[in-house]
């Protein structure tokens, strides 16, 4: 299988409140929106928040498509950081809550997960090392 038509991946965040959800993702992540367009009734039925190198598209729920509830969905969104603790910090700042703390797991990764306020999880990672499988194995297992 080649792969040399994909030229990214880019989600698209389902949530109830996009423009609070946009308001949330700039001021975690330090995002702008990019665009952002509305139905007759003023819902966003799209939006595109870019922070840094990444893009993520935001909707509100509906035409089909349902936001997550309870515990979320079962996705998770993993963010490669280079400081885990103050992108951590300045999420919980804008209102996610932590599912994991922040930690070295051992196996060559500094992170935790945070959920937001919308339901989407997100893993902020920061690398901190390169262990063989071996040494992963050692450590964790």
């Amino acid at each position: 299988m080649t792969t040399h038509h994909i030229t990214g991946l880019r989600p698209k965040l389902v949530v109830e409140g996009a423009d609070a959800a946009l308001d949330f993702y700039g001021r975690a992540l330090g995002g702008t929106v990019t665009e952002r367009h509305t139905d007759a009734d003023g819902r966003v039925v799209h939006a595109m928040i870019e922070a840094g190198p990444i893009r993520f598209a935001v909707k509100d729920a509906g035409y089909g498509d349902p936001a997550p509830s309870g515990d979320g969905i079962p996705v998770i969104l993993s963010l490669d950081v280079a400081d885990a603790d103050a992108v951590a910090e300045r999420m919980l700042d804008a209102g996610a809550t932590v599912m994991h703390p922040i930690a070295d797991h051992g196996y060559g990764s500094y992170d935790g997960r945070l959920r937001d306020p919308f339901g989407h999880q997100w893993l902020i990672a920061q690398r901190i090392g390169a262990p063989t499988p071996e040494q992963v194995q050692e450590r964790v297992g």
